[in-house]
C-alpha cells in the first residue's frame, strides 16, 4: 500500500498574463514556485495545455535558446523552486503531443498534455509515442483543423510494489454547431461531441489499465450533474475523487469552481478513480478566485491536489501500445 499525492492543473501554456497568447518566463516560474510549495511534495502531477517548441512558446522570451520544450524549461523550473525550499526532489518529465499548426516549417503553436512523476517512483507503461486519440470528428473533411484530444498515461510503481495508472485528459469545448450549445445554458458537459469523447476516454481507461487502481485527471470542461459527468460516473463506474471525499452534492460541486472566465465561474476540473484508491485529503484544492491560495492569478484554472492510498495490485495486463519496461 501506497501514499501518493497526485495533482492536476490546467497551466494555460503558463501564459495567463497574455491570455494564453504567448507564454511568459514570469507565469513559468510563478506556478513552478506555487506547486514548489505544496506540502508533502507532489508525486505525479498531470498537467494539460503545455507546449513543445513553438513561435507563442518563444514569443515572450521563455526560450533558452537551446531548443528546450516549454516542458523542459518548466521541469527545470521545478526543480530550482523546490531546492530554494530545501527539497532535494526531482521529476521525470513525459510529453504527450496532441495537435500542432505549422507555419514556416515551425510550429504557430502547439498543444498537449504533460505528466511529471517525482523520480523514487518506477514508471513502467506510458503512452508518450503514440497518446491515445479520443477526438470526435464529426465532418471528416475539417479533420486537419479540429484541435486534437488525447489521453495520457502513465503506469507508476513505489517501492513496496503497488500501483496505480494514471491517466491524464483534456475534453474539448462543447460544439457551436450543435443545437444544445445555445439550448442549454449551462453547455459545459452537454455537447453530443464531448460525450463522445468520453465514451472514448473510458473505453481506453478499461483497456490500457493494468489493476484494479486507477485514476483520470483533466479538464473534462464539463460541469458536475452535466450528461459528460453522469455518464463518467453513473454509467462507467468512476468516482469523482473530490465530491466523494467532500461530501458535496452535485449542485455543490458547481458552487466550487474550479476555472474562470470573465465573470463566469466553473467546475471543470475533476479527479476520478477506482475503488482502489482511497483518497486521504484535498487540503491544498482551493476554489478558483480565493485570493489566499498560492495559485490566486496563475492560470484561468486552479490545481485539483489529493493525497490518496493505493491498495490495488498491478494484476492485469500491461495493454498500452507503446509498453516499456520498468526504469
Amino acid at each position: 500500500m501506497a501514499r501518493l499525492k497526485i495533482a492536476s492543473y490546467n497551466v494555460r501554456y503558463f501564459g495567463h498574463a497574455t491570455r494564453g497568447i504567448a507564454s511568459t518566463r514570469s507565469g513559468m516560474r510563478k506556478i513552478a514556485e506555487a506547486l514548489a510549495s505544496i506540502d508533502p511534495v507532489i508525486d505525479v502531477l498531470c498537467l494539460q495545455e503545455v507546449e513543445a517548441v513553438s513561435w507563442r512558446s518563444d514569443m515572450a522570451g521563455t526560450s533558452s535558446g537551446d531548443d528546450a520544450s516549454q516542458l523542459a524549461r518548466f521541469a527545470s523550473d521545478l526543480h530550482v523552486a523546490l531546492v530554494r525550499r530545501g527539497k532535494d526532489e526531482r521529476y521525470r518529465a513525459f510529453y504527450f503531443p496532441a495537435h500542432e499548426y505549422v507555419v514556416r516549417k515551425k510550429p504557430l503553436y502547439t498543444t498537449g498534455l504533460a505528466v511529471l512523476v517525482r523520480q523514487g517512483l518506477h514508471v513502467g507503461v506510458h503512452n508518450t509515442d503514440e497518446p491515445h486519440d479520443i477526438t470526435h470528428r464529426r465532418v471528416e473533411a475539417f479533420a486537419g483543423v479540429k484541435q486534437t484530444r488525447v489521453c495520457a498515461h502513465v503506469r507508476v510503481r513505489a517501492d513496496d510494489g503497488a500501483e496505480v495508472d494514471v491517466f491524464n485528459t483534456h475534453l474539448s469545448l462543447p460544439a457551436t454547431f450543435a443545437p444544445e450549445f445555445w439550448t442549454e445554458p449551462r453547455r459545459l458537459g452537454w455537447g453530443k461531441n464531448q460525450l463522445e469523447e468520453a465514451r472514448r476516454l473510458v473505453d481506453f481507461v478499461h483497456a490500457a489499465k493494468g489493476g484494479d487502481a486507477w485514476v483520470v485527471a483533466g479538464d473534462f470542461n464539463a460541469l458536475p450533474g452535466s450528461p459528460v459527468y453522469r455518464y463518467l460516473t453513473r454509467e462507467r463506474g468512476m468516482q469523482d475523487a473530490f465530491g466523494l471525499f467532500t461530501g458535496r452534492s452535485v449542485e455543490a460541486l458547481r458552487d466550487f469552481p474550479t476555472a474562470g472566465f470573465m465573470s463566469m465561474r466553473m467546475h471543470l476540473d475533476h479527479v476520478f478513480a477506482s475503488r482502489a484508491v482511497r483518497w486521504l485529503e484535498f487540503d491544498a484544492t482551493a476554489p478558483f478566485g480565493d485570493g489566499r491560495s498560492v495559485f490566486h492569478k496563475l492560470s484561468d484554472h486552479v490545481p485539483m491536489i489529493g493525497s490518496c492510498l493505493v491498495t490495488g495490485n498491478g494484476s492485469g495486463p500491461a495493454s498500452s501500445r507503446r509498453g516499456r519496461p520498468w526504469g
